[in-house]
């Protein structure tokens, strides 16, 4: 899919379980357009990813090669406190681009709309039933942060073209990760986390020239930092403040 245009990268994947020693350990098997195997660890379990053409012995013997870190980060997570999801409800507030933006109710034909203030934007939902309500407000937060990325990547790849070869815009997708913000593939295009919209928009400008770098270097050499700078000079400040990202964004 080109343009601007994505989907949350949430679909269920294949669901399998492998031997590590004494332990049964399942896990999410993502297969996709991309040249290299990796795994996330997060609150949901493992989550492996591996290119179209991987087969499953290759796939099997990357895990087991990696069985003590495995082991060891799903020990980690299993013994960190679950968050618990606000209850959805009229007039609550939930960051967006770090600034308090409210939540509205009325009754409706289940869809979400922005109303832009003077000082701040509300989320209006409009409800058949208040159970719809927080599928409306997460439906909601991701076409407005895939708006937002989307001009944010075209205003990079314009500045990339002004000191680069021809660059051509990448697909853009939305991520679920709940560990990573962003990542770039020269065959599936760039995914953002979603999660960003609730972050100032500098941080946010930091993870979209970030990712759009890496069109120009796939690494993270002195080369790709260069590239950054270029992109955004002042992005020290921005990648120094997602450090503490987690106290911002909500467990929604």
């Amino acid at each position: 899919m080109s343009g601007s245009g994505g989907a949350p990268d949430n679909l269920v994947g294949e669901r399998r379980s492998l031997r590590l020693g004494p332990r049964e350990i399942p896990y999410v098997l993502h297969r996709r357009a991309r040249r290299t195997l990796g795994m996330q660890i997060d609150q949901r379990g493992l989550t492996v990813s591996i290119p179209l053409r991987v087969s499953l012995r290759e796939t099997e013997a990357f895990m087991r090669e990696r069985a003590a870190w495995i082991v060891e980060k799903l020990d980690e997570w299993a013994q960190r406190p679950v968050p618990t999801p606000p209850v959805i409800h009229d007039g609550m507030r939930i960051p967006v681009f770090g600034e308090a933006c409210t939540v509205r109710w009325t009754a409706g034909a289940n869809h979400a709309r922005w109303v832009e203030l003077f000082n701040g934007r509300e989320l209006h939902l409009h409800l058949r039933r208040h159970e719809d309500a927080r599928r409306l407000t997460l439906r909601g937060l991701q076409e407005y942060a895939l708006q937002y990325f989307a001009g944010r990547l075209d205003e990079y790849i314009y500045l990339l073209n002004e000191f680069a070869p021809p660059v051509e815009r990448p697909p853009l997708y939305l991520s679920n990760a709940r560990t990573r913000w962003g990542s770039c593939s020269k065959l599936s295009g760039i995914r953002l986390n979603w999660r960003l919209i609730h972050l100032p928009r500098h941080q946010i400008d930091y993870v979209v020239a970030h990712e759009a770098a890496h069109l120009l270097e796939m690494n993270h050499s002195a080369r790709f930092w260069r590239v950054v700078e270029e992109l955004m000079p002042d992005y020290g400040e921005a990648r120094e403040a997602l450090k503490h990202a987690n106290r911002i964004i909500p467990a929604l």
